[in-house]
């Protein structure tokens, strides 16, 4: 481990840097860095691509290839020099604003009035606002929507194998009706599926209007733009959908609904290891031995669900962080204030735990071995599920008190396979009925279990 991730206060840069190193691309303050000088820019090359900014003329071919280098090629030597500049400026988006001025100025030289076009009519959160905008949605399907899907994968193919076999259902923690292994594996791979499209599909938006909104400084400089049409154009540019009624800054309830479906993917994993945990406890899984790995300090017979207790746990913090974003967030004294600036700055870290969640889920059903016997063995002991079969063909047949028959015969009780045929033979069903019925056993009454397994 490098010596610096052991001085990390926090897991992320610490224990889990390596884990959560696909998101520094995009959720850094280098990132954030890199992501408000592409802003800039190209907010820069589109004013000079309108022809109502009649001041500005249109860049030269090696001045916008210049500004298209400073975005494309955009280094940590960069993101320094701007730290650098905001140690002067005491202001990280104007000095952003000056980075992007040296490096005009270094090939312009003779051009008039560009650089005064830098950051022409923008207050900082026109920069900061679009900058996680970008962040976010790139973040999302560079890193996480990827993980997302490789987990839905790993539970379809596990759903898909184990469709066929039998397994006795708890609700409330006792016997139920039977179902099968991969259906309920394809129950969270359904569910994960439904909120990974929602996710993926939470629209992403951005606002560049100025000061308090309103474009108050444009139509002081240019009256007779249109610039609600050429914001418009800009953010869709950009790949963003336009917020028009905002104060100084985008009200921020796309990120709460961004927020909160990942939330709800987190739910469904957290819910998925929990059950998974459970599973192994009852032996219907073995976990995987790994040469040299330790289950406990003091017994060497310990294997233990460890994965599947670090993805809980990962995504139970992520929900803490995404929750509290997505409540905070959309909340914002008058025009501005600047708790959502600091908030918005561990964005990385609701979205880090994710991510390790994910991974360490798709690790945990990794080393899962799959034990019939002990399946098989709880099916055996529990005849008095089919019950529910029982009273409900004879519901189908007139027998108007088929609940209660079987009420008296089985609450509380264990039933066996003879007991339940001593029953059987005393009903007043026809004979090919009561024989279909004693062809019945705990592992046949799975339903459309097999089905719906292999649908998913």
């Amino acid at each position: 481990m490098d010596p610096t991730t052991l001085t990390a206060l926090s897991p992320l840069d610490g224990r889990y840097a390596a884990k959560a190193g696909p998101l520094r691309d995009y959720l850094s303050e280098y990132a954030l860095i890199r992501y408000r000088t592409l802003v800039e820019v190209r907010w820069l090359q589109h004013l000079a691509g309108d022809a109502s900014i009649g001041e500005l003329e249109p860049l030269k071919p090696h001045v916008s290839d210049a500004m298209n280098a400073l975005v494309d090629e955009f280094g940590l030597d960069d993101a320094r020099r701007v730290k650098a500049l905001e140690s002067t400026t005491n202001h990280d988006v104007k000095a952003v604003e000056y980075l992007v001025r040296e490096k005009l100025d270094h090939v312009s030289a003779g051009d008039r009035n560009i650089s005064a076009f830098i950051h022409f009519a923008c207050t900082s959160e026109d920069i900061n606002n679009v900058a996680y905008a970008l962040m976010l949605r790139d973040a999302r399907r560079q890193v996480l929507l990827p993980a997302l899907e490789a987990l839905i994968a790993d539970l379809r193919t596990l759903a898909h194998r184990f469709a066929d076999v039998p397994m006795l259902a708890r609700t409330h923690g006792q016997p139920a009706s039977p179902t099968t292994l991969g259906k309920e594996i394809a129950n969270f791979a359904a569910r994960l599926d439904q909120q990974n499209m929602r996710f993926a599909d939470a629209p992403v938006f951005g606002k560049f209007n100025g000061a308090v909104g309103n474009f108050n400084a444009h139509m002081a400089a240019y009256p007779e733009c249109d610039w609600q049409a050429l914001s418009d154009r800009f953010l869709a540019s950009l790949g963003l959908e336009s917020t028009r009624y905002t104060t100084q800054i985008e009200p921020h309830d796309w990120i709460a609904e961004y927020c909160q479906c990942l939330l709800r993917c987190n739910a469904i994993v957290i819910d998925l290891c929990r059950d998974l945990w459970g599973y192994v406890s009852l032996d219907y899984f073995k976990l995987r031995t790994i040469e040299h790995e330790t289950g406990s300090s003091t017994m060497p017979h310990k294997v233990n669900p460890i994965d599947l207790e670090n993805s809980e746990g990962n995504s139970g913090m992520a929900n803490a962080v995404l929750g509290f974003m997505a409540e905070k967030l959309p909340i914002s004294r008058w025009q501005r204030d600047l708790t959502d600036s600091t908030t918005l700055r561990n964005l990385a870290v609701g979205l880090g735990h994710s991510l390790i969640a994910f991974e360490s889920c798709r690790r945990g059903i990794g080393k899962l071995d799959f034990e019939r016997a002990a399946i098989s063995a709880d099916l055996d002991q529990a005849w008095e599920v089919l019950a529910e079969a029982v009273q409900t063909v004879m519901r189908r047949h007139g027998t108007a008190d088929a609940y209660e028959q079987l009420k008296r015969l089985t609450r509380g009780q264990r039933m066996t396979r003879e007991t339940l045929h001593a029953f059987i033979a005393t009903l007043d069903l026809p004979a090919e009925v009561r024989e279909r019925l004693k062809a019945l056993t705990p592992s046949d009454y799975t339903g459309l279990a097999s089905v719906l397994a292999k649908q998913v």
